[in-house]
């Protein structure tokens, strides 16, 4: 998804591209996965000549808010707290980090 993103459109030529200069993967499990995640919602083609063409139907922030959902309720037991906890605990923030946080938390508090 992060390919797709990042390109707007590509075919299973491209992403395979993209992927391997991360590492060796294969063009036939490159298709199999865009096939997959098109069954699940996430991608769209069309066709273009023989090939074709994905792009993204889930926006990249709709993508990361739902999987951060995922992990509060899987990871956290629905508790947003721990979370953050763990972020600060096992991460930890920059002093412009924290500044950006609290200035979220303050808008959020005054909506």
């Amino acid at each position: 998804m992060e390919v797709i993103w990042d390109l707007g459109e590509a075919g299973v030529a491209e992403v395979t591209a993209a992927l391997n200069k991360q590492r060796p993967i294969a063009r036939n499990t490159v298709r199999t996965l865009m096939e997959r995640t098109e069954e699940k919602g996430w991608l769209t083609h069309r066709v273009e000549g023989r090939s074709f063409l994905y792009s993204a139907i889930v926006p990249r922030e709709e993508n990361l808010g739902q999987r951060v959902m995922d992990m509060v309720d899987k990871a956290c037991g629905g508790n947003p707290e721990k979370l953050m906890m763990a972020l600060m605990d096992y991460r930890g923030l920059t002093e412009d980090e924290s500044k950006r946080i609290r200035k979220m938390l303050d808008d959020a508090k005054k909506k």
